[in-house]
């Protein structure tokens, strides 16, 4: 369990524990700790990249060295072009839109100054006496070839804005996989801080907030009997049925390893300890099969602690508490759910 120090934020703390484990395995693997290296390895551990893990899964469990080749491929292929692809591709089709919308401009203003010509010159004619009839054709004529153009140019407007909200969906879609943990689907550490900074100024004005925080039990061992693929299974697993077990304005996001955690705006401590013991139950009767064999696997419980938002406190004391409280669930015995009311308790009975 993470002891969390008031000095320290969300985002830091997470930080510099995926750091440590990165450079210490990176040691036991006779890895040079350059920043392209340190990359690879640091988005290993934060386990935001599926492929990356599984292929380093993979040169680990075949005993394959990490030589400068070999780290150099592993970054090009699965850190590189995450942010590189999206941002090449965003700015080419942007400055595509942007010439194209120039044009169109200059085509607009270019049209309207020959219209406003040829109105004027058909004005100096009907000044100059010429018959009335022939003067109504030319502006009807002149009317109808500035009506032609400004539905070209509407037409060719309305497909650049379709380009435009494409690229806008791309950009959003973008920002939702940057909030969002790969292995889980679930909201990633940016994304809770994100909530907690806003859950907390509601909170600040007397509306009760709560989270809870679970843990899978024995995992470390689940993991070494069956392998990370069935581990991650189970984990996939565990988001689902918190998702579905939360409401639909609460946020549960991927804390770390196999903890996961949910924020309950608007929940005391006891309809969050209510939720929490709805999820503990689903999850207990879940029931795994391993894909590729067909074997139904052992059953998966989890312990989870509850917490409550104090006014004026920091994010880190709540979260420090419920992580306190999943402690408690998991030295008593596992599988169930423990308030931050029992750590009061347990701290009076010590």
């Amino acid at each position: 369990m993470r002891a969390m120090d008031d000095s320290f934020d969300l985002d830091l703390d997470y930080a510099v524990s995926i750091a440590g484990r990165a450079l210490r395995s990176m040691a036991e693997q006779r890895i040079a700790p350059t920043p392209i290296n340190f990359a690879v390895w640091f988005q290993y551990f934060a386990g935001s990249h599926d492929d990356l893990r599984n292929a380093i899964d993979l040169l680990i469990d075949h005993n394959r060295p990490f030589d400068s080749r070999t780290n150099q491929d592993l970054f090009e292929t699965y850190v590189a072009p995450q942010v590189s692809a999206i941002v090449l591709d965003t700015s080419e089709r942007l400055h595509a839109l942007m010439g194209a919308a120039k044009e169109f401009l200059a085509t607009a203003i270019a049209d309207n100054h020959s219209q406003m010509e040829a109105i004027s010159e058909v004005a100096d004619q009907g000044k100059a006496g010429v018959d009335p009839k022939a003067l109504v054709a030319q502006l009807m004529n002149e009317l109808a070839r500035a009506a032609a153009r400004a539905t070209r140019l509407e037409a060719g407007f309305a497909e650049k804005t379709r380009e435009l909200d494409v690229i806008r969906d791309s950009l959003s879609k973008s920002e939702e996989r940057a909030r969002t943990d790969t292995l889980t689907g679930l909201a990633n550490r940016r994304a809770l801080d994100e909530f907690l900074r806003k859950a907390q100024a509601t909170a600040d004005w007397g509306e009760p907030l709560s989270v809870l925080m679970l843990d899978i039990d024995h995992f470390k061992t689940f993991n070494d009997s069956f392998g990370h693929g069935v581990g991650d299974q189970v984990l996939r697993l565990m988001a689902k049925v918190l998702r579905e077990k939360v409401r639909e304005q609460d946020l549960s996001a991927r804390y770390g390893g196999e903890e996961l955690i949910a924020v309950l705006p608007a929940a005391d401590l006891a309809a969050c300890a209510e939720i929490a013991e709805r999820i503990r139950h689903a999850i207990a009767e879940c029931t795994i099969t391993r894909r590729s064999t067909g074997e139904v696997l052992p059953g998966i419980s989890v312990s989870i602690g509850v917490a409550q938002y104090r006014t004026g406190e920091a994010i880190t004391d709540l979260i420090e508490r419920c992580d306190r409280a999943l402690y408690l669930a998991k030295s008593g015995g596992r599988n169930r759910v423990v308030t931050e009311r029992e750590l009061d308790r347990a701290g009076a009975a010590g």
